[in-house]
């Protein structure tokens, strides 16, 4: 295993600040050699073994425990407690950060129920990986070579012996992001409230910890507070710093601290910015030019008032889904725009879903490859393996196969048209938090398919990436070449 593109060697010691030891090709070739050894093994060693496995149990365990946390009479106003179907959804629709509710957050759930939101979004948006990574490093003192491979996959770094550090550097700045973002909300929502402290403080931390997860869920009935820009910029920016990912947020901190110029940042950081700004101004100028004597977007406001709420329509629907008022009120071709716009997503390893933008980004660079005769994936003077293309074209190919399964069983089941049906399944999938009515309580089926997209959309970009390109032993046998004719 001492080829690996991971593996460190132990002179590295010093430069990764003594955490080579994790990774050294000893290490590995130990992990390996306890994996041959025939020795009675207990459950415990066969879930941490299997990075896969111990996600997947991970976060189900996580839905079981929101939902049966939420289903409680405590957690709901009315007599009777919360169906099982509406609770299920709720939750998963929390812990994938996806936000999509069938039911008034403010006056269903009382403040227990709102407490359960608030931690399953929060345990989502850190990452599944992440804590399904302590969780080995707490149980057996070091994360095993295969978890640190598909922890290093799903933070965004290919070296091994960062993973440690990295993992208490996502979990500091997505705490200093949120506490930020809640000192920007609470004079304004303060003002809002007239003065009812505790009100402000319990809105302003779970807008804080909604808008950075890009969650939809909303402490009272106002949304986004669009007219009023002191409380909508805060989270229209926490939101937006959530879809970049931890490893862009990771270089442009290490950058600013160094005085690193944009030249110099990694090509991760210049694709992942260059895309979603592409993508936000593509938004920006269809809702402009599409949607502008909509009513339902802009109450026929002033230019000023218009040019706010396309702002906030081209920014939102990535991830993020909060003000959903408008939503089922736009014009189809808007409806089929905003599927492929959550569809795409936001960054890799962010608290946004989709097939991310840097996957939508490589097979743009392969189709501009393609068609131009280069034989080379080129960006920003700087050669992209090939593998990374493979990955893209696996990813988004999977994804799209689970996004058109899951319409064509929502028509089947609610008799709804493609578009509604797309467009629900892309919001749940790309974890958009929007939907335009397809989700509802009188329809359980609708709701499984949608919460299973949920799930795939959370878990699978990561797991696909990963039996993918994991790395594997050099094939012993290559096979000659023989063109074929596509096209």
């Amino acid at each position: 295993m001492s080829n690996l593109v991971f593996d460190e060697s132990s002179s590295n010691r010093e430069a990764s600040r003594g955490y080579a030891w994790w990774f050294s090709g000893d290490t590995f070739e130990k992990a390996a050699a306890e994996e041959h050894t025939p020795r009675k093994r207990d459950l415990l060693h066969h879930l941490t073994s299997h990075p896969g496995r111990l996600t997947i149990i991970y976060f189900l365990l996580l839905v079981v425990i929101s939902t049966t946390l939420l289903c409680l009479p405590a957690a709901s106003h009315g007599d009777e407690p919360t169906p099982f179907i509406t609770a299920f959804f709720t939750a998963v629709s929390a812990l994938s950060t996806c936000g999509i509710s069938i039911v008034n957050t403010t006056t269903h759930w009382t403040l227990f129920g709102q407490v359960v939101l608030l931690i399953s979004v929060q345990m989502g948006g850190l990452g599944v990986m992440t804590f399904a990574s302590l969780i080995a490093l707490a149980v057996n003192h070091h994360i095993k070579a295969s978890q640190r491979l598909l922890t290093a996959n799903e933070l965004g770094t290919t070296k091994l012996s960062e993973i440690k550090g990295v993992l208490t550097v996502v979990i500091t700045t997505t705490f200093v992001i949120e506490t930020i973002t809640f000192f920007a909300l609470f004079p304004g929502l303060l003002h809002i409230n007239e003065g009812d402290m505790r009100n402000s403080m319990w809105e302003a931390l779970f807008f804080a910890v909604m808008s950075y997860n890009n969650a939809g869920f909303t402490p009272d009935n106002v949304g986004l507070h669009v007219n009023n820009w002191a409380v909508g910029m805060p989270i229209m920016l926490s939101a937006f710093c959530g879809t970049l990912g931890f490893p862009v947020l990771l270089n442009l901190m290490r950058c600013i601290r160094h005085h690193t110029p944009p030249k110099r940042w990694s090509l991760h950081t210049k694709i992942t910015l260059v895309t979603t700004f592409c993508l936000v101004l593509t938004s920006l100028t269809w809702f402009l030019l599409v949607e502008w004597d909509n009513p339902f977007l802009f109450k026929n406001a002033d230019v000023e008032t218009r040019m706010r709420y396309a702002v906030v329509a081209a920014v939102m629907p990535r991830s993020s889904g909060f003000d959903l008022s408008w939503v089922p009120q736009v014009s189809e071709p808007t409806k089929v725009f905003m599927s492929i716009i959550m569809f795409i997503g936001g960054g890799s390893t962010s608290t946004a879903g989709g097939i991310r933008v840097t996957t939508f980004a490589m097979i743009m660079l392969v189709c501009r490859a393609a068609f131009t005769g280069h034989k080379d994936i080129n960006a920003f003077h700087r050669r992209i393996h090939t593998q990374a293309a493979m990955t893209a074209v696996s990813i988004t190919t999977a994804c799209f196969m689970v996004v058109l399964a899951s319409s064509i069983a929502l028509m089947l089941v609610t008799n709804c048209s493609l578009t509604d049906a797309m467009f629900d399944a892309c919001s749940s999938f790309g974890l958009g938090g929007y939907s335009v009515g397809v989700a509802r309580e009188d329809s359980p089926a609708a709701l499984c398919i949608l919460a299973l997209a949920m799930v795939i959309g959370r878990l699978g970009p990561m797991t696909i990436a990963y039996a993918i390109s994991r790395p594997r032993a050099l094939e012993a046998v290559r096979y000659p070449s023989e063109p074929i004719v596509v096209g």
